[in-house]
C-alpha cells in the first residue's frame, strides 16, 4: 500500500523543499469530502501506479486508508519528471467521470501487410459508479486489416456505464507503415 503524508504548508516553498527530498505533489478530493493536500515518494507512487491491476488503488496517508483513482497529472516538458498529480476518491455507488485505458488484444492481421496498430484514444472517457466501470477496455484486433478502424459504436455496452466520446470517434486502427 502507498504511504503518503498531509503537507502542512502549501506555499511555493514548502513545495520546493518537498520536489526536492523526492516527494511528488498531489491533491486528493473527492465529493462531498474536503480536499487533502498530501505528498507521496516519487518512486513508490510510481512503482505502485505501474503495477496497479484496477483502476482504483490503495493509499495510506497518516492512518487514513482510502482508494484512489488518478485524474490528471502535470509533468515537466522537457524531463518528463512528475510534478503533481488529481487523485479522485473512488466512492461507491457515487456517479463520476473515469478515463479507462483502452488494451488491444491478440496480434492484428494487417501487421504481416507492413501495418501499425495505432492507438486513436488511449483511454476512454465513461461516467458511472466505480463498481461498475471496467479497469480496461479489451479490443481484440486479430481480425483487422490495414486501413481497418473500431469506433467506439463497435464495443459491447457496459450496463450502467455511460461512454462520454462520441460513438462515431476510433479507438484503435490499423494504419500503413510508412
Amino acid at each position: 500500500m502507498l504511504e503518503g503524508i498531509i503537507r502542512k504548508s502549501t506555499d511555493k516553498q514548502s513545495t520546493k523543499t518537498l520536489r526536492r527530498d523526492g516527494y511528488l505533489i498531489a491533491n486528493i478530493y473527492g465529493k462531498g469530502l474536503e480536499n487533502i493536500n498530501a505528498a507521496f515518494k516519487m518512486n513508490e507512487y510510481i512503482r505502485t501506479v505501474r503495477k496497479k491491476e484496477t483502476l482504483a488503488f490503495p493509499v495510506s496517508i497518516e492512518g487514513k486508508e482510502m482508494n484512489l483513482v488518478v485524474q490528471s497529472y502535470e509533468a515537466q516538458p522537457v524531463t518528463g519528471t512528475l510534478l503533481h498529480v488529481d487523485l479522485m476518491v473512488a466512492q461507491p455507488g457515487v456517479v463520476t467521470t473515469y478515463n479507462v485505458p483502452v488494451v488491444p488484444v491478440g496480434e492484428a492481421f494487417g501487421l504481416k501487410n507492413k501495418g501499425l496498430v495505432h492507438k486513436a484514444k488511449p483511454r476512454l472517457t465513461v461516467k458511472g459508479a466505480i463498481e461498475n466501470v471496467p479497469n480496461t477496455f479489451e479490443i481484440d484486433v486479430t481480425k483487422m486489416d490495414t486501413g481497418d478502424s473500431k469506433l467506439i459504436r463497435d464495443l459491447d455496452p457496459i450496463p450502467n456505464v455511460v461512454m462520454l466520446d462520441s460513438d462515431r470517434v476510433a479507438v484503435i486502427s490499423i494504419i500503413k507503415a510508412k
